[in-house]
């Protein structure tokens, strides 16, 4: 039997960011917001933010590959966050923000490694592309109060001031993938 949704997880920054951009998209199934590629098992976000996990902010998307592909999703990854910083994202800073693929088989690293490659070809960004692409190793979701935060807390300060105007900027970008 053939699988109907496959899993991709990515680290751009803040996971309440990265989560509202990429529930818009068609063939998204799902996108659970969490912790990845750290020491600690089930991180609190609190500890996360310490900085003594090893963890950064990631979304775990399921996703249907005859809608979407994976391809699709590192494209939008790397266009909708700056891969070129290192351990931050705007004025979020640390390593939970850093800017990382977690691949989930051979196939996914490729696909994200001829990507990167392609974009660093065409020198979409002045500075070079830092995006680590390294295995999966663990997923934990994070608390309910950081899933869909945006859906949730639209009128909050850093909804309003990061999250909405991304969302639009995203919006006429990608206008073709969205539901």
């Amino acid at each position: 039997m053939v699988a109907t949704s496959e899993l991709a997880t990515f680290g751009a920054g803040c996971f309440w960011c990265t989560e509202a951009l990429f529930k818009q998209l068609r063939g998204v199934e799902r996108v659970t917001s969490g912790y990845s590629g750290g020491r600690m098992p089930n991180p609190t976000y609190e500890q996360v933010c310490s900085h003594a996990t090893g963890h950064a902010e990631a979304v775990q998307i399921r996703f249907n590959p005859a809608v979407i592909t994976y391809q699709q999703l590192v494209e939008v990854f790397f266009l909708t966050h700056d891969p070129t910083q290192m351990n931050r994202q705007g004025n979020d800073i640390g390593e939970q923000y850093r800017s990382v693929i977690f691949y989930h088989d051979e196939h996914q690293r490729r696909i994200a490694e001829a990507v990167r490659q392609r974009i660093e070809r065409k020198q979409i960004f002045d500075e070079p592309v830092v995006t680590a692409i390294v295995p999966l190793k663990n997923f934990y979701p994070a608390e309910n109060e950081h899933q869909d935060f945006f859906a949730k807390n639209p009128e909050q300060p850093y909804c309003q001031a990061v999250i909405g105007p991304k969302l639009a900027k995203f919006r006429k970008k990608f206008a073709r993938l969205l539901r």
